[in-house]
């Protein structure tokens, strides 16, 4: 009788354990999640993740920003449960200078890069001592540099195009004078009428009216190295919500969308 006890206590005690475990696992995950996109393109993009998260259970609420410097720091702070707008060197240097513990779980897109103009509608007709604008942040004004580079336009230091982190400071030909000029991303569409020539993100462009198929004098490669990530805080990369997210990202219905909708401005990097 004691002995059958014994098992009868170890038994539920076990079974216990189970439900436990089961619950932690359950409160470890949500069902409603934050997440930050930046304007434009991720807007429409996260419209048909929303519908084909909501499939799964999982209710997003997009969160619209327009600045690239706020998203990381909502999602540090808990105002948000993941972000999707930034490549990895953005990332990169954002945790390094902001001291933040952002990691990323799974890749969106990539957006190549274009510099735009109201002035030329070749890069050919670029005269000397033109006025370019690159961005401010060091991952895409290292990247807008690249990319003049690779037009022909400049010569960067071999080190900084090694490290990734070039600066007007390391341009040690040009050729043509041009005069480089940082500044904000989201300022750069509004200064394009001041500027010969601009680089300016994909989003912004295409709030502006740019496209880049038709409009940029230089653009990127589709293969680009820069694909853009969903980011959450280093704590929650292997709950169950994130796999969720990132499932839903990249799911053959979003994949189409982009392909669709884009047709090659934006190419799915997943």
């Amino acid at each position: 009788m004691h002995t059958n006890f014994r098992r009868r206590t170890l038994a539920l005690a076990t079974l216990a354990a189970a439900l436990l475990a089961g619950n932690t696992a359950f409160a470890q995950d949500k069902n409603t999640l934050k997440v930050g996109v930046s304007v434009g393109n991720g807007e429409q993009i996260f419209e048909v993740v929303k519908k084909v998260a909501a499939k799964d259970g999982l209710n997003i609420q997009v969160v619209v920003f327009n600045d690239y410097q706020l998203p990381n720091a909502a999602l540090a702070s808990g105002d948000l449960d993941a972000n999707a707008f930034q490549h990895q060197p953005f990332l990169d240097n954002q945790n390094k200078a902001r001291g933040f513990d952002i990691v990323p779980v799974g890749l969106t897109i990539t957006a190549p890069l274009g510099f735009y103009s109201r002035k030329i509608k070749s890069i050919d007709q670029l005269p000397d001592g033109a006025s370019v604008g690159i961005q401010n942040d060091p991952s895409n004004g290292n990247r807008a540099l690249l990319l003049l580079q690779s037009a022909g336009l400049i010569t960067l230091k071999p080190e900084a195009v090694k490290n990734n982190n070039a600066t007007p400071l390391d341009v040690v030909t040009n050729p043509k004078k041009l005069k480089l000029v940082a500044l904000d991303a989201a300022q750069l569409p509004r200064s394009l009428d001041d500027l010969t020539i601009a680089s300016i993100n994909n989003d912004y462009a295409e709030k502006a009216g740019l496209s880049l198929n038709k409009d940029a004098v230089i653009k990127e490669s589709p293969k680009s190295p820069y694909a853009n990530l969903i980011a959450v805080r280093r704590a929650d990369k292997d709950k169950p919500w994130a796999k969720r997210l990132v499932a839903a990202y990249q799911s053959p219905e979003v994949k189409s969308f982009i392909e669709t909708q884009f047709k090659g401005s934006l190419v799915p990097a997943f």
